[in-house]
């Protein structure tokens, strides 16, 4: 009897031990691809060979329906998780983000204040930003021998420029662009999309391209899309076609003109197994040093203004990096810079909208 209560007992510290082993383990959820690696190899990688506790690795298609689904269901498995803005915003009005405090951030490499340091904007309640990012569109040049695309308005001219579209299968930039392509300026698109005619304008814009689209949802999917020949032009991830560019030397051309630029940051959902130790990361990961090596891996901006004259080299090609970052001032003559608020509000109304002109 005694000796099978001490194996009892000896079972349930095992699993004790193993629980607390896992729970110490970092579940940090990204978007995949070559933006996942080239946080694994800024973040994750420097920061277990400090001594950080082992990162497991998750991917996602983004939004906020599987952490919504974690926090209600009172089952948290997930530390930190790289979301759009607008998300975070949201979760955060919604309770599902933990606030994070902005002093645990520390100072830029130049000793500035970290609530100086960070671009504005780009510390919400419930986030801390880590890159500049933009949904772009991107050809192959193989495809056309004349003229080539040059303006948002191109993208939808299937006379001139003909050839299968992709878009990414939901509202939210699609509507942007298809409002800039016929005509209204980006300081106009949020106050033309707050009226159901300018929903509509764009939704009769989008019409024009519906019959020759196909529709991605994960970011790796435009730059195969277009390797496959299954499109001449998609919108895309800037980083990934760049991506496809320079490690896979593909003849791919991305088009800046109505680029819809935006932000990633880290959230930690309400209730995470691990949450002093995802501060710690996060801290980590957005100091000047990390934020600018990230830009080595992948053409997405820093957020950290003492990190942006450390953007150097590719870590692998070689090339500068600074032409190819959304905020080059090359880049950034017609850029439209996503409205989170807007989106935080008319998310929900909108993809109902653009699901009901999907089916039809």
């Amino acid at each position: 009897m005694k000796k099978s209560l001490l194996l009892t007992s000896i079972a349930a510290v095992g699993l004790f031990a193993a629980t607390t082993a896992f729970a110490g383990n970092l579940t940090v959820v990204s978007w995949g691809g070559g933006y996942t690696k080239s946080q694994v190899e800024a973040y994750h990688k420097p920061w277990e060979a400090m001594g950080g506790k082992k990162i497991n690795s998750e991917d996602y298609n983004g939004g906020l329906a599987e952490v919504k689904a974690q926090v209600e269901s009172g089952k948290v498995i997930w530390d930190l998780v790289d979301v759009e803005l607008s998300d975070a915003v949201r979760g955060c009005d919604e309770g599902l983000l933990e606030e994070i405090d902005p002093s645990i951030l520390p100072a830029g490499d130049d000793g500035t204040a970290a609530t100086d340091d960070f671009i504005q904007g780009t510390l919400v309640d419930c986030g801390v930003a880590s890159i500049v990012w933009s949904t772009v569109y991107a050809y192959d040049k193989t495809k056309f021998s004349g003229s080539a695309p040059q303006t948002m308005a191109d993208f939808f001219n299937v006379k001139d420029f003909p050839g299968k579209r992709g878009l990414r299968k939901g509202p939210k930039a699609n509507l942007e662009m298809a409002l800039m392509a016929d005509g209204v300026a980006p300081a106009d698109v949020y106050s033309t999309l707050t009226t159901k005619t300018g929903v509509a304008r764009a939704l009769a814009k989008l019409d024009t391209i519906k019959d020759v689209t196909v529709w991605w949802e994960t970011g790796a999917q435009p730059a195969q899309m277009l390797a496959d020949g299954e499109v001449t032009m998609t919108t895309a991830y800037n980083g990934r076609i760049f991506g496809a560019q320079v490690t896979e030397k593909k003849p791919f051309v991305i088009v800046w003109d109505g680029q819809v630029w935006d932000l990633d940051l880290w959230v930690i959902p309400k209730g995470a197994p691990n949450k002093a130790e995802a501060l710690k990361f996060i801290a980590f990961s957005t100091d000047t040093k990390r934020n600018a090596d990230q830009a080595r891996w992948i053409s997405y901006g820093p957020v950290r203004k003492s990190a942006a004259p450390l953007v150097g080299k590719h870590a692998e090609a070689g090339i500068d990096m600074k032409p190819h970052m959304p905020t080059a001032p090359a880049n950034f003559k017609n850029a439209l810079q996503n409205d989170f608020a807007f989106w935080a509000d008319h998310q929900d109304e909108l993809n109902e909208k653009f699901s009901a002109w999907l089916a039809k």
